[in-house]
């Protein structure tokens, strides 16, 4: 017990490595605040406070990061934006009809900068050239939308 006073800023130097690394295998981001507190009590211990205090500051920073800190970290780590790849991003959006599309004769939009094929998605409607059409579903090659109500004035 006398070495962990001589020793005790090196004592909470190697936990803090320790929980460190374990924090490597565990991901929690639990054991990474332990070690944040155990930092706190190596510096309690270099100004050369007693082991009482040194455990009080420890787990005072321990609480603290894993109340405060921790919430706002596993939002960021684990939140994000959806991400939505290949032609299944373009479902919902708006494009214009360059071709006149029925479902007898697949007509042609312009979305998102390209040219598409595209079938209504009620086999009775037709839909002008210069028409606003949004995208409900990609098949295959092909766009399936349906006439983009406009507000009259």
């Amino acid at each position: 017990m006398e070495w962990l006073r001589d020793h005790a800023w090196e004592t909470w130097l190697g936990l803090t490595i320790v929980l460190g690394v374990a924090e490597m295998f565990s991901l929690d981001l639990i054991l990474i605040m332990l070690a944040a507190g155990a930092l706190v009590g190596m510096v309690a211990a270099l100004l050369d406070l007693h082991i009482a205090i040194q455990i009080l500051a420890a787990s005072a920073a321990s609480l603290a990061a894993i109340a405060v800190v921790r919430p706002s970290m596993v939002k960021r780590l684990h939140g994000g934006p959806e991400l939505s790849l290949g032609h299944g991003k373009l479902v919902g959006k708006q494009g214009v009809v360059t071709e006149e599309i029925s479902a007898l004769a697949p007509g042609r939009i312009k979305l998102a900068g390209e040219f598409w094929t595209a079938e209504p998605y009620d086999e009775t409607a037709t839909i002008a050239a210069g028409e606003t059409v949004e995208v409900l579903a990609i098949r295959g090659a092909t766009a399936l939308v349906h006439p983009v109500a406009r507000l009259e004035s």
